[in-house]
């Protein structure tokens, strides 16, 4: 059966916009995260740029609390380190990375909050942190909130510290990046008077530039970092739920912190109860 040109034209045309739309969601995949842990294989979405929490190293490997609590959570659904692959999930990209099959699992300091919860779910929490604030270590001015009255303070597009500051700080000028490194090049640059996000990241970051920056004023919120999860599947938040209360039970979370974020000098709390969200 001969197929005229137009048809022909007209199915090109078709399998072209299929294959630009597959392209745009990122080549997500359709099997559930469980699926792919039984084929022994995982993407997890991380922080490429946080320092002591998920961190993209010059040679191509990652470290970081988050990196071992999501090769922790791999390991009780049967899947090596080595058969993990680590995606980059800037904070404005999280939901869509999972909601597009991008990602089996984000760990990525992810607050949860009620508005996440209308397109994921979340496990955990795994840890509780609080926003604080950067500023460069000869900075006298600006020891709180309370002090960011027109200044120019910077935090990443999509986090809850940048809403935190937009909603409850209105006098603040609020800028924001895709990722904290541009916000730390500004700040030592003078473009911004201060840094803001959690308070276990930005030791990281005064850690890493000693003598350049300094975490002050006390936390000012409560975050609970979660991990990001296909909303619907309880079957996965509740295997993920008991791998993060194992890993706090045998010690393993614990270690974690201390080979990580301890190695700034920052002392480990006591971990979290695991809400069943």
């Amino acid at each position: 059966m001969r197929i005229n040109r137009s048809l022909r034209l007209g199915i090109g045309a078709i399998a072209l916009t299929l294959a630009a739309t597959t392209a745009a969601c990122g080549g997500g995949s359709d099997k559930s995260a469980l699926d792919n842990a039984k084929d022994g294989k995982l993407t997890v979405g991380i922080k490429f740029d946080q320092p002591g929490l998920g961190l993209r190293n010059k040679d191509g490997s990652y470290s970081g609390f988050d990196v071992e609590v999501a090769k922790y959570v791999a390991g009780k659904l049967g899947v090596k380190p080595e058969n993990i692959t680590f995606k980059e999930s800037p904070s404005g990209q999280r939901e869509t990375l999972i909601e597009n099959g991008q990602v089996d699992y984000i760990v990525a300091t992810y607050s949860i909050n009620d508005a996440r919860k209308q397109k994921v779910d979340f496990a955990g929490p795994y840890y509780v942190a609080g926003q604080s604030l950067l500023v460069k270590a000869d900075n006298t001015g600006i020891n709180g909130p309370d002090d960011l009255k027109g200044k120019k303070v910077c935090s990443v597009k999509g986090s809850t510290p940048a809403q935190n500051i937009e909603k409850n700080y209105p006098a603040t000028q609020l800028q924001t990046n895709d990722t904290y490194s541009l916000c730390l090049e500004g700040l030592q640059a003078g473009s911004y008077d201060a840094v803001t996000t959690d308070d276990i990241i930005l030791a990281g970051y005064a850690a890493q530039s000693a003598g350049t920056f300094k975490v002050v004023g006390k936390p000012f919120t409560t975050e609970n970092y979660g991990i990001g999860l296909k909303k619907g599947d309880k079957e996965l938040r509740d295997k993920v739920n008991d791998a993060i209360e194992a890993m706090i039970a045998d010690g393993s979370w614990k270690k974690a912190f201390d080979t990580t974020v301890g190695a700034s000098g920052y002392q480990a709390p006591t971990p979290p109860t695991v809400n069943r969200y």
